[in-house]
Parts: structure tokens; sequence; C-alpha cells
């Protein structure tokens, strides 16, 4: 059974392989390009010195220069970023979904199914070799991407725990790329057709993943609320925090002006003598808020999202055994 079902696969794993290949032939020189304008830039100090929040103003000046500069070269790599995101869901599309549809849909699984191999046997045998071969995948990805992306998150505000940056690095590639696979095969059983299986895996993992990432992941830890005075503060947090809300708020917590920031030197005035804010209807007391989570929270947050989609993955893999023991 493991020597069928690798004669089954293997050029699929070939192709995969170099696929990853051609991948990795097209990044690793931009990934050395940007490390290297990192360190040229003396980035990597304005990492260790932004860390202390009593750093110097002139220094959280030279260094907020610095990183725009950076992001200025390479932000439009943050588009490459978003295609990359689709990996797994290929993965799930050409591995997950052919896996029982076409034994179905061209009657091979009659034939199979017949030799003494039982069908849960079958199914143990191939799920468990391509799922061995997913996580392979997936941990490659992960690191390589993790490598690839380092720059580009040091020098973004929200750092690691970016909506497009967070899903490409640690260990959630594996969650992703496992749950895609179980979808795929899944729909398999249910559909029985290669196409419509597909097409299934493509909406269900889209639609799976945005809920998750847009309802489900702000809300892993209860969030942080910061508040600090419209008047002499300028650098409220850390770089590498998420900011799920923020707004300027009068003294009795009523928000004025969402989505904004307020600083303003300490006695400034406006040009009619009016104290800062005052333009806005704010009063005395006034104060920014922000709703935030720590980038201290990234592997908690990777480990509670991996373990999400791998419960996800194992669920449907027992629904698709069970679907596989009624297929006529």
């Amino acid at each position: 059974m493991i020597w069928l079902t690798w004669r089954q696969h293997r050029k699929q794993l070939l192709f995969t392989l170099l696929g990853f290949a051609a991948l990795a032939a097209l990044m690793v020189p931009i990934g050395l390009s940007m490390r290297h304008t990192f360190v040229d830039l003396g980035l990597p100090d304005c990492v260790r010195q932004l860390a202390d929040t009593d750093a110097a103003p002139e220094t959280v000046r030279s260094c907020e220069g610095a990183f725009r500069q950076f992001t200025n070269r390479y932000g439009s790599l943050n588009l490459v970023a978003v295609l990359l995101l689709v990996l797994p869901m290929l993965v799930g599309l050409f591995w997950g979904a052919p896996l029982v549809a076409r034994e179905v849909e061209h009657g091979t699984h009659r034939f199979v199914w017949t030799q003494g191999v039982g069908r849960t046997r079958w199914a143990l045998v191939k799920f468990g070799l391509v799922g061995a071969v997913t996580v392979a995948v997936a941990v490659g990805y992960g690191l390589g991407m993790s490598w690839w992306v380092s720059p580009l998150t040091q020098a973004a505000h929200e750092g690691r725990m970016g909506v497009i940056v967070f899903d490409l690095q640690g260990v959630v590639p594996i969650g992703y790329t496992l749950f895609a696979v179980a979808l795929g095969v899944f729909a398999g059983t249910v559909w029985r057709r290669m196409l419509p299986a597909m097409a299934v895996t493509l909406v269900g993992f889209v639609g799976v993943r945005a809920a998750v990432a847009i309802l489900a992941r702000p809300h892993y830890q209860p969030a942080r609320t910061l508040t600090f005075p419209i008047e002499g503060a300028d650098r409220p947090m850390s770089r590498g925090d998420w900011v799920l809300s923020s707004g300027v708020r009068n003294a009795d917590g009523t928000m004025v002006a969402p989505d904004s920031q307020i600083a303003c030197p300490p006695g400034s005035r406006g040009p009619s003598g009016e104290a800062c804010g005052a333009e806005l209807g704010l009063g005395p007391g006034a104060y920014n808020w922000q709703l935030y989570q720590p980038g201290s929270r990234f592997w908690l947050f990777q480990g509670i999202e991996t373990g999400i989609f791998v419960v996800l993955a194992l669920l449907l893999l027992y629904l698709a055994i069970r679907r596989i023991r009624r297929i006529a």
C-alpha cells in the first residue's frame, strides 16, 4: 500500500519540490538584498535602541527616518507576500482534493478496495503519507518565509503581528496547509468529482482563514489598553505591537476622533490661541486611546492559531474516513 501510494503521488511530489526550488531561487536573492540594506542603514542598532521606551527623542527620529527609507525601498514586496499566502491553499487544491475524488471519479476505488485492502487502512495510509509530506513542506515554507520577511517585519510598526506577515511565518503555515489538504480530502468524499472538490476547497479555505484572522485572532488574549496625553507624547508604545483600535477621547471617555492620534508640544497654542485639540471640541483632560495586542504574544498567538487549524484538519479527516466507508 505504501509503495502504491508512492507510485501514485511521486509526480506530484516532484512538481511540488521543483516549484519550491524555483520559489527559493527567486526569493533568496531578494532576502539577501533586504538584509544587506537593513545592516547598511544601521537598523539592527535601531531595533535594540527602540526596544527601550526611554530612548532619546533624537534617536527615535533618526531611527524612524531610517525605517522609512527601508520601507520606501522594499515596501512594495508586501504585494509579493500577499501572493505567497495562497501557497498552502494550492497544496490543498492539488494534493488534498484529488486524493479521494480522482479515485472515485475514475472508478479505480472499486479495484483498490476489493484487493484485500480495507477502506480504513487505505485511507490511513494515504492520509498519513500525504500528511507527512504536507508537514515537511509546510515546515520548510515556514522557516524560509520567517527568514525572508524578518527585515520587513522589523521595519514595520506592527512587526510580526501584522495581518499578512503573521500568516507567512512561524508554525501557522503547518496548520494552514494541513487544513487545506484535509478540506480537499473531505470535499472529495462529498462531491466525488475533482473540479467541484477543488472549488469547495478554494472557497472554504479562503472563508475560514478570513473568519479566523478577522473574528478570532484579535481575541486570543484580552487586548490591552493604553492611554496617553495629547500633549508631549509622540511615541506611546513599542514597535511590534498590533493596534486593534485607536482614537482620541475626552476626559469622560467619549470618543471624539476615532482612528486618529494627537501629539502637540507641551503648552502649544493654535493660530487663534486655542488649546491643543480645541478645534475638534476636545476639553481639558482629553487623551489618546489605543487598544492593542503586545508583540510579545506572537508565539502564543501562533500556537493558538496553529492548534485551531490542526484540530479542524483532524476533524475533517475523521469525517472523510466515515464518508469513505459509505461510498458505493
